[in-house]
């Protein structure tokens, strides 16, 4: 009997001695902060929520500080942004030891997609349905950024958006608040690594709370108007996401929502985030959004706008000096109280010890890890294979006497290719909107398209180049050259999209149509009979209908990142059987915006576009978008078969397992995503015609079966019904599963049951 109990016995006292110890490094921590806080003067407490930009860089309007240095060194400031490289880091860093203090200050940076190694733009990589890729390229970026001096990154942007006239759609994950919740998730996992603290972790935070995605339209920063029950069930989902994966930070968004700013909204900020939901970390204001209320007119002055924005729980001020200029004396008037400031502190105070700040504050300060890091050839590796995974394939159909077989991948054997496009030679252009711009680093190490390319195809293969137009404008000179060097071709590749600047910040197109002579630049090429391969770069979804509609094959790139040209170039030649799907629907017009798959029926539902007679649609205009979400076409075709529910009722508490079949029935190895809809034919509100409930990605070799599996429980039934309750209701569900939000391959039926 001994032998049996011992080890476990021994196991159960290591065990206990490992949650004891944690829990004293918890009180330990806390301790140090209530220890530092008593000894706080209230400037230096307002300090701590004090944010400032570097002088060198700006993503937002600037305000000029003469004296940001004696400011440091007086225990006045809490955090630094935009702030890059170890040595400069270091300098600042030195100046807050010399405060009374000595409070080491945070330094923050927007590393989006990736620091010096560039990945596919957030949008782009969402369209990879593939959460490991997605934690690796946020764990490399999380490392670069850390070894260069970085604490902490404003990123994840986990909003919700359905408008692609709304610049900043680049930044997250699409339309829809499942893979939107497991995405945010994993990006959180990916930034902040094992714990905070270790060398190679930054701090993460969710952005924008809340419902920036869904501004007016489309037009940044404008006004948000919504039921409480779409909140909480389209839009909120993502962020209660990052919370459970540990976010150490959140930003409120620019928006008003239903006439309140983010800034100051209580019921966001203090009642859902940090009451409901627990969320132990800080609040830091978007650029300079504390003091732009006074322009909402909700607030008259700084005064106010400090008090409105302290009050409603947002913790740190970046930027705006409202909290600077104005708390002291709000305290003074009794119109703030001291515990909301030291509540404001304590949580800043925390994130510093779990950095490890305290304990060394040039931490992150290590010239040589910096260099090692920043030139580490695996994250160049990842770079590309990450950027393969997020290309999505629109269209490749056979060409005339081609047995059926799709005009890619292309044989790296081809005599003649003719690259053509403004796009080819670009180098800066693939990092997309949002990179990190590095000071004394320049360009070489992003690859081309031309260069990919260029790499890829053999010895035989002659590959000529014209640029043909430009993104913009409505010069045709270089046409005749591109026709010319076209009719020496066997294949055209033909590059085209929008410049990298045209998505992101303060971005929204009311237009989003391929600028320029672009597409014209493709219909004369069509003319001349040459097989024509079609890139489109871009961070939103565009409006292409003559190219999606003639060329033969269609690649959606994105803006890939530093190592695009070798990842389209993977992927065109077949080295990389495209997987991606879309994480947004694209539309055929602006006139359908907003457009998204999980809509609701209405009374009157519109099934076709062939009667438009006293129903849902236009007259004008067909109901449906060019390119449905979840859509993405590969080099093989998968078959679906054998749908078998393991009961046709399910109980509240039970489960249903979910089984098929899916074959590669082509001749390449190829991924697959298996997605998982449910409808909810009956219910107290309206439900959507359809919601993703959960997803696979599987990798089936040529001829191979692979048995799928899912779970339906309650949680994937339920919903926030009028009274904002969550809850399934009984009754019968329609399970629907396919190759994309429309392209539903098997059906069947279930029921909850009481």
């Amino acid at each position: 009997m001994k032998k049996i109990y011992l080890p476990a016995l021994f196991l159960i006292l290591v065990l206990t001695n490992q949650i004891y110890r944690v829990n004293a490094q918890q009180k330990s921590i806390a301790q140090k902060v209530d220890s530092v806080l008593r000894l706080m003067t209230l400037e230096e407490k307002i300090g701590q929520l004090n944010q400032y930009n570097d002088d060198n860089e700006a993503t937002g309007p600037v305000t000029l500080d003469n004296d940001k240095i004696s400011q440091i060194r007086n225990g006045q400031v809490g955090s630094l942004l935009n702030t890059k490289g170890t040595d400069r880091v270091r300098s600042f860093q030195k100046v807050a030891m010399e405060s009374h203090l000595k409070i080491p200050l945070i330094f923050g940076q927007d590393v989006i997609h990736g620091y010096k190694t560039t990945f596919p733009i957030p949008l782009a990589e969402a369209c990879s349905w593939d959460l490991d890729a997605i934690t690796l390229s946020a764990r490399i970026s999380a490392t670069e950024a850390s070894a260069s001096g970085i604490n902490w990154t404003f990123a994840p942007m986990v909003d919700i958006a359905r408008d692609p006239r709304w610049g900043r759609v680049m930044e997250g994950a699409g339309e829809d608040p499942y893979l939107g919740s497991k995405i945010a998730f994993a990006r959180v996992k990916g930034f902040q690594g094992n714990k905070l603290g270790d060398t190679n972790s930054v701090m993460a935070c969710a952005k924008h709370f809340a419902a920036y995605g869904a501004a007016i339209g489309g037009r940044d920063y404008n006004s948000v108007d919504m039921s409480d029950r779409l909140l909480w069930e389209v839009y909120l989902p993502p962020f209660k996401a990052t919370v459970d994966a540990g976010v150490a930070t959140f930003m409120n968004s620019f928006n008003d929502i239903n006439g309140v700013p983010s800034t100051a909204n209580s019921y966001l900020q203090r009642d859902i985030l940090k009451g409901k939901w627990g969320f132990k970390g800080f609040v830091v204001s978007d650029w300079g959004s504390i003091g732009e209320m006074i322009n909402h007119g909700n607030v008259k002055d700084g005064y106010e706008a400090a008090w409105s924005a302290i009050t409603a729980g947002c913790d740190m001020d970046m930027e705006s000096r409202n909290y600077k200029n104005n708390l002291v004396q709000l305290v003074k008037d009794k119109k703030v109280p001291i515990t909301l400031i030291d509540d404001a502190v304590k949580r800043i105070l925390q994130k510093k010890f779990e950095m490890g700040l305290f304990d060394d504050p040039y931490k992150f300060c290590n010239a040589e890890r910096e260099q090692i890091e920043l030139n580490d050839p695996e994250h160049a590796k990842a770079a590309r294979l990450i950027a393969s995974k997020s290309i999505v394939l629109l269209k490749n159909d056979p060409l005339p006497g081609g047995a059926g077989v799709g005009l890619l991948p292309l044989s790296k054997n081809i005599k003649t290719i003719a690259f053509i496009g403004p796009l080819v030679k670009a180098l800066k252009q693939n990092k997309g909107f949002w990179d990190v711009e590095i000071p004394g680093l320049d360009s070489n190490f992003i690859v081309s398209q031309w260069e990919g390319i260029k790499n890829k195809v053999g010895t035989g293969t002659k590959l000529l180049y014209a640029k043909g137009c430009g993104i913009e404008g409505d010069n045709k000179d270089g046409f005749a050259e591109a026709i010319e060097i076209a009719k020496q071709a066997d294949v055209i590749i033909l590059s085209i999209g929008e410049r990298r600047d045209m998505s992101g910040e303060a971005k929204s197109r009311s237009n989003i149509n391929i600028p320029g002579v672009q597409e014209e630049l493709l219909k004369v090429l069509l003319a001349t009979g040459k097989p024509v391969v079609v890139l489109i770069n871009a961070g939103r979804p565009l409006v292409f209908n003559y190219t999606a509609d003639n060329a033969p094959a269609i690649v959606y790139t994105w803006w890939l990142g530093s190592e695009a040209g070798n990842a389209i170039a993977d992927v065109l030649f077949g080295d990389y059987n495209p997987s991606g799907k879309l994480a947004i629907t694209f539309p055929l017009s602006v006139g359908q915006i907003p457009i998204y798959y999980s809509h609701f029926n209405t009374g009157r539902p519109a099934y076709s576009d062939d009667n438009h007679n006293y129903n849902s649609s236009y007259n004008d205009l067909s109901i449906f978008p060019k390119y449905d979400f979840g859509y993405g076409l590969s080099y093989t075709t998968f078959e679906y078969s054998n749908l078998q529910l393991s009961n046709k009722k399910m109980k509240a508490n039970g489960q249903i397992e979910v089984s098929l079949n899916v074959t590669n029935t082509g001749k390449f190895d190829g991924e697959e995503i298996v997605q998982l809809y449910i409808r909810d034919k009956v219910g107290s509100i309206c439900r959507p015609v359809n919601e993703l409930k959960d997803f696979q990605k599987i990798k089936i070799n040529a001829g191979e079966t692979k048995i799928i599996k899912f779970n339906i429980d309650k949680e994937k039934l339920s919903f926030y019904n009028q009274k904002l309750q969550w809850v399934a209701e009984p009754g019968e569900f329609e399970l629907n599963i396919g190759a994309s939000s429309k392209d539903i391959r098997l059906k069947d039926n279930f029921e909850l049951v009481k």
